[in-house]
Formats: structure tokens, sequence, C-alpha cells
């Protein structure tokens, strides 16, 4: 099938280059030029593992195709994925700015049938303001051109790709939710899908839209939820690995996602959960657990900063090694980051912070000032009176801390990540401090 994708991020990108692995032709649209000529040069500008060797491959065999013009993708394309940033208002609100635009872009070019597809995150009601405003510009087309009306359809399929696996998930689904309103739009994404053989949810699009948000708030909510009981762990002298390995044995509740530490980031759950929050405002219900959860989030990483200033006494002029700076490992992604409000918090204490991440340091440098970025972990720790753990890379598992050690001044390591739950830090030599692990 001839499929276009409007958008080309994170989300943008997987999809349209998944979507080519799986046999369709495929065209990328994006109005940064910048970044589609990278594109044409099989450059992938973000770190996902897996995206270029595909990438590559389907520029070669010319499956997959990268444009600035929405004009020349809607004209061949049957299925139009609209994958677009919805960033966040000061009220936590999504900013369907470039949704519109595009649906706007899309009903002034399309002279035949489209089915036209929400992937980018979105508040429930936003599909029938992309029908509305693409009928709108639509009959006004007509109008100009005399000629007869043009069918469409729009629909929602949201997204569940988590970064650092988002290939993986894509081609692995657990679901795939399509919000339709006709039948025509059923088979035409069932199509789409049909190389994956994948569980399919099908319902209304505001069904499929408010599935998205309220699947990212379940999961925040149980990470804010094991980190509020990290905090009762400290404090009463539990230890948070076993209490979450206690309830993970439950069917009903499930492991994942329940692994205390400094908090979620990301482009995703601050996000989703913002809007979500303002969503339920909007509908006239108060959604007082959803705000908890975003309070839990932050109290997280100033309960962090607080232990920090306990232990090291004294943080001016201290000097802080700072391992991994992503706001998760797997991905060079510093939004939301919960290591930029750690290090600013420091750093307005008078620390002097170096910092290493294998993948995020230039978008690091677009966000944090006044700090001295390292090449490895040997080199960040020399002269440090202590290190944070901060994202739980796989390669901080293989650190030789007996090296470090000796080039450390003070012998403190506060895992932000429980990376080193398995007390060898401790045998070792190292004063260690977790999240709940019963150390207040």
């Amino acid at each position: 099938m001839n499929i276009a994708v409007v958008g080309s991020g994170y989300v943008g990108l997987v999809t349209g280059v998944c979507l080519a692995h799986i046999g369709h032709d495929v065209i990328c649209v994006d109005i940064d030029e910048a970044k589609i000529k990278t594109l044409k040069q099989a450059k992938v500008p973000i770190y996902e593992p897996g995206l270029e060797d595909l990438l590559k491959k389907y520029l070669k065999n010319k499956r997959l195709r990268f444009t600035t013009s929405i004009k020349e993708a809607t004209k061949e394309s049957t299925a139009i994925f609209i994958a677009v940033g919805t960033p966040s208002k000061k009220n936590g609100e999504a900013d369907l700015t470039y949704v519109e635009n595009v649906a706007r872009e899309i009903a002034v070019t399309m002279d035949s049938y489209k089915l036209i597809i929400e992937k980018s995150t979105v508040p429930a009601d936003t599909g029938r303001r992309i029908e509305r405003t693409i009928r709108l510009n639509l009959k006004n087309k007509i109008k100009q051109e005399k000629k007869g009306d043009r069918e469409f359809d729009v629909a929602s399929n949201p997204e569940f790709l988590r970064e650092g696996s988002a290939v993986h998930d894509f081609m692995n689904p657990d679901r795939v939710v399509i919000g339709v309103e006709s039948k025509k739009a059923e088979k035409i994404l069932r199509e789409i899908y049909k190389p994956l053989k994948p569980k399919m949810v099908v319902t209304n699009i505001k069904s499929a839209e408010l599935i998205k948000h309220a699947s990212n708030s379940f999961l925040a909510t149980k990470i804010s939820f094991i980190n509020a009981i990290a905090q009762i762990c400290d404090h009463i002298g539990g230890d948070v690995l076993k209490v979450a390995e206690g309830m993970g044995y439950d069917k009903r509740i499930g492991r994942a996602f329940l692994n205390a530490g400094v908090g979620y980031g990301g482009s995703c759950f601050p996000k989703d959960v913002d809007a979500f929050i303002r969503l339920s405002e909007k509908s006239g219900y108060n959604f007082r657990l959803l705000k908890e959860v975003r309070n839990v989030n932050e109290e997280q990483k100033s309960s962090f900063i607080r232990l920090i200033e306990d232990k090291l006494w004294i943080v001016k002029n201290k000097v802080i090694g700072v391992l991994g700076l992503a706001f998760k490992a797997d991905t060079d992604d510093m939004r939301n980051a919960p290591s930029i409000d750690i290090i600013q918090a420091l750093q307005a204490e008078g620390a002097k912070i170096r910092a290493y991440d294998p993948q995020a340091v230039n978008n690091a440098k677009k966000v944090l000032e006044d700090i001295i970025y390292c090449k490895d972990p040997y080199e960040l720790a020399k002269d440090c009176d202590c290190l944070l753990i901060l994202t739980e890379w796989d390669e901080f598992k293989d650190i030789d801390f007996t090296k470090i050690k000796k080039s450390m001044k003070q012998d403190i390591i506060f895992d932000g990540r429980n990376l080193y739950s398995d007390n060898r830090l401790g045998d070792i030599g190292f004063e260690y401090h977790g999240i709940g692990r019963g150390q207040v």
C-alpha cells in the first residue's frame, strides 16, 4: 500500500521505516529541510537501536522516501499518518497547531479518497476536529474547482513505542488499537498491519484516543506508586526491591514499571499525564489521583537531592560525577530527563558537575551549562566527591569500580536507578545509597 507519514520525529520516523519493512511503499514528510537532507543521506538524527540499518536498506530499494512536501505525499498515498509534535501548553493542554496545519494541507491537496490517521498522542475529540478542518477546507477547494465531493475518513491509531526499543515494539506489538467510523477505514488499517498478525482492538475514535492517554497515565501511576513505597522503605528499613518482587508475582499487578528510582521523564509520560489531567478538567472531572502521581514524581527528584545534601554535608565546591544523562537507557533523549533538575539543583548550591553518557551528551549540551563532559566513567570519576547514577545503561554494569575507587576523593555512590542492588559496591568499600533500600 502507498502510505505517507507526516512528521519524522521519534514516532513518525520509526513508523515510516517499520511500515516499509513490512512491505509498504512509504513516503515520510517533515518541514525541517535539514532533517530531511540528513535522512536522505541514510543518517538517523536520533539514537534508536536498529533504526539506521533498516532506513539504509529501504532507502536503497526505494520502498522508503523522504520529502518536505505534504502535497507530494498526499497525492501519492491512500493512507496518511499524522505523527507531528503535540507539545504541552503552559496549562498542560496539548498544542494541536501542527495537527491542524497538516489536516488543512491534506484537504487542499487531496484529489481522491484518503484515510487520515492520527498517530500523534492527542486528546479525545481531536479526530472530530481533524474531520471538521478537512471538510471545511475541502468544501472551499471544491467550490473553487467546481468539481464533485471527495470521500475521506479519519481514524485513530495510537502508538505504544518505547524509546530504546521502538523498532522491536513496532514489529512485536502487544496490540494494535484502531479507532474508526467506517468499515472502509477499518479494512485499510487491518490491511496495513496484516503482516504483523497483531491482536487488534477496534473501537470508535474517541475511545482509541483515550486508550493511549489512559495507558501511559496508568504506567506513570505504577512508577509513582513504587516510588512512594520506596520513601516508606527508607524510613522504616524496608527494601523496595523485595517489595516490588513480592508484588510483581501477583498476576493482577505484574512486575513491569515497579522499578523505584528518581522518577519518570521523557517526551511521553510527563506530557501525557498533564494533557490527561487537563482533558479531565475540561470534561468536568477532577482527576485528583493523576495529579498526585505527578506530585510524587516531582518529589522523588527532590528527595534524591536531599539525600545527597545529607550525606555530603556541604555541597558547595564539591565535585559530583554523573553517570547517565538521558531520561532512560538506549536513547539520546533529554526531554524531561530527571538529570536536568537534579544537576541544576546541585549547581545552584555551588557543586561542580562532571558527566558521562554513552549517547546523550550532544543533546545534554543544549539544556545544561557549566558541565565537564568526560569520555568514559574512569575519566569522570577522577577527584570526585561522589558519583550519581541517573540512567540505567547496561555498560555501567561492567564498570571496574575498584579502579574507580582509587581515583575518587570520597567513596560515595548515589544510585538513582538501583542498578547496583547486589551490594557489590558495599563489598568494595563504597558508601552506597540506593532508592528505597532502607538506609535513611
